[in-house]
């Protein structure tokens, strides 16, 4: 037995599934999803289970929006209480060596009432894997990571993820600091988006002091903070007000306008973010216009979907972008990701080039 564990925010399960469904069967593999509403994870598997690793070794996991985290399941195991590891040992299923070990569980009340045993029961297990020769000495971030996946202290899945295609974080999970300062909970969105999206490379290259940028929506300014933090000049555009502390770093130009219709004055524009509350496909179209225009370089932004639906909505979104893009002869790159500090909505990064 072989399938894919795949994470992600309760109430997105059957998102979850649709999606892993379909980059599935556009690789040539079926199967079929478990997905139990509010359970904060997915289980796929393959009808041909020697084909769950082939998948899980061909999607690269920057192409999941809805997954937070994901790994591949050797077993799905009944734990002896009295002694869980020899019950890990006892395995069937051959693992490859790891460097490193995981135990993690779903983002739900049940699964965070497993943290304090996951903590307490990571050293014991630890030993015997190495012991064993399952698990190196030392950290080794080359090697895959030993995944124990937990739904109560006797129910759990084993298995391995590959620590270039998929989340470091815990429970693939970044957790981030409010900052006091911020005027509005929102700045968190664009935080982790900045963390996610991109990769240490890319904010180096992509984020530099004395950029401008434009914030569509700003009010009352918590994704303009964070540009502010990151010392950008920002031309904040909305009808309503922005907070006074950012006003008075004289980084910020307030234009009280629509930002469905606000043209840029210069073409000196880096960064475009957009936190508007709209619908989907209008935002989409507004992001084509400004990457196409070239009225910036770069552009962050958030979709709101619907109750329902919502994979096949930011799959339709996402390709009015994509194809809109190619179709003006554009080389481009979008990335799109269902933070942890979204909500009914998800992230999108877009460039030209």
């Amino acid at each position: 037995m072989s399938s894919i564990i795949l994470y992600c925010r309760t109430g997105f399960e059957s998102d979850c599934a649709a999606e892993i469904q379909f980059h599935a069967e556009q690789l040539g593999f079926f199967g079929f999803a478990k997905a139990s509403s509010g359970a904060g994870f997915v289980e796929f598997s393959c009808y041909q289970a020697e084909h769950s690793q082939a998948l899980y070794q061909a999607i690269d996991f920057r192409h999941l929006v809805f997954a937070r985290h994901w790994f591949l399941a050797l077993a799905e195991l009944q734990l002896d209480e009295a002694n869980r590891v020899a019950s890990i040992l006892a395995i069937e299923q051959k693992l490859p060596k790891c460097g490193s070990l995981r135990l993690e569980y779903p983002d739900t009340n049940d699964g965070k009432a497993l943290s304090s045993f996951c903590k307490k029961f990571t050293r014991p297990l630890e030993n015997a894997l190495v012991k064993h020769q399952w698990l190196t000495k030392k950290a080794n971030p080359k090697l895959p990571a030993m995944q124990l996946f937990f739904v109560s202290g006797t129910h759990c899945w084993i298995g391995y993820s590959d620590t270039r295609n998929g989340n470091a974080q815990h429970n693939g999970i970044l957790r981030l600091k409010f900052p006091a300062e911020a005027p509005s909970r929102s700045t968190l969105k664009l935080d982790e988006a900045f963390m996610v999206l991109l990769n240490d490379e890319e904010r180096e290259q992509y984020i530099q002091n004395g950029q401008h940028a434009v914030d569509l929506g700003a009010c009352p300014g918590g994704w303009t903070y964070q540009l502010v933090r990151r010392n950008m000049f920002v031309a904040a555009i909305d009808n309503g007000p922005m907070a006074q502390s950012l006003m008075d770093t004289g980084q910020v130009q307030h234009f009280r306008e629509d930002g469905f219709k606000y043209q840029p004055e210069r073409s000196n524009v880096s960064w475009l973010v957009c936190d508007m509350v709209e619908r989907p496909a209008k935002v989409s179209r507004l992001m084509l216009k400004w990457l196409a225009n070239g009225w910036c370089q770069y552009a962050m932004f958030n979709l709101k979907l619907p109750m329902k639906q919502r994979f096949a909505e930011v799959n339709q979104d996402l390709n009015l972008l994509k194809e809109g893009l190619s179709e003006l002869g554009f080389e481009h790159e979008v990335r799109a990701k269902h933070l942890y500090h979204d909500r009914e909505e998800i992230t999108v990064f877009a460039r030209v080039y």
